[in-house]
């Protein structure tokens, strides 16, 4: 396991921080998730692969125990708010003079500065200052967000990893540990990378929902089938709107798949029925 040997001190919290230790578990690190007193269980369900124990930082016998611990430790994975871990004097200055080479990472919703940096958040609110969440969302529409997958997991957890990933790798040259701010507001606008700069280009000149990608393609989007299941169509590329329309037996629409937004092309996909196909047979007819 490329982890193997890898010691992580987790501080427990809501999901982002434990989904970032469960790869890292799960990839071979040792995981000791620090939890508070009178806590039975995960929450976010996702602990696998690691140990716990109970720490009452707010003690100076819980602090210790945790300084203790840190010392021998590669990384240490820390959930709360700017500020926190200073109040309990084990801020990266303290534990880092411990240890050299710890790696000391913080994952918080709005990051270590700025007038956020102490408000709490959850998802929805870190995809809307990331500016993602206007682009989500049917024409006509409040946008809404997709679960609590890109910012939490994605823009806040993943990303997290990967900057863990490279303070070990950086360590292998240096030896020493680094300060990792990951926060979700801006983990989840660097994964949309290709959202800003492609905002000029034709796949984003319509508003919101009336695009290629956002659901405003009727070649690219989600249908309700006649047998009260739905269906997923991405059939972007000429050959496989050519295969889509044929099995539709609608050939008629052969030549509108530039009109991304085209009425038509939607109320007639829309109208198709295929009463005679079981929930999961519908694929079988492109595939």
């Amino acid at each position: 396991m490329a982890l193997q040997g890898i010691l992580v001190v987790e501080l427990a919290g809501l999901a982002p921080g434990p989904f970032c230790a469960m790869v890292l578990a799960d990839f071979g690190a040792r995981v000791v998730r620090v939890e508070r007193p009178g806590s039975h269980y995960d929450v976010s369900r996702l602990g696998r692969g690691k140990r716990s124990l109970a720490l009452d930082l707010k003690q100076p016998r819980g602090a210790a125990v945790l300084r203790r611990l840190c010392a021998r430790s590669d990384v240490l994975l820390e959930p709360f708010r700017s500020g926190v871990m200073e109040k309990l004097q084990l801020g990266p200055e303290i534990l880092q003079r411990d240890n050299p080479r710890l790696i000391y990472a913080r994952l918080t919703g709005f990051g270590q500065s700025g007038s956020f940096s102490r408000l709490a958040g959850h998802d929805i609110n870190y995809l809307a200052l990331s500016g993602v969440l206007s682009k989500i969302g049917r024409n006509g529409e409040n946008p809404y967000a997709p679960l609590n997958l890109l910012a939490d997991f994605a823009g806040g957890g993943l990303m997290c990893v990967l900057g863990i990933m490279m303070a070990l790798f950086e360590r292998t040259r240096s030896g020493k540990g680094q300060v990792i701010d990951a926060n979700m507001v801006e983990g989840t606008a660097y994964l949309s990378s290709f959202l800003w700069k492609t905002q000029k280009s034709s796949l984003w000149e319509a508003p919101r929902g009336q695009n290629i990608l956002d659901g405003g393609a009727p070649f690219y989007t989600t249908y309700r089938t006649a047998d009260g299941e739905f269906m997923a169509v991405g059939a972007i590329e000429p050959q496989f709107y050519e295969l889509l329309i044929k099995g539709l037996g609608e050939l008629t629409l052969l030549k509108m798949q530039q009109e991304a937004v085209s009425c038509q092309a939607r109320q007639t996909l829309l109208s198709v029925k295929r009463p005679s196909l079981q929930p999961k047979s519908w694929g079988t007819v492109w595939l």
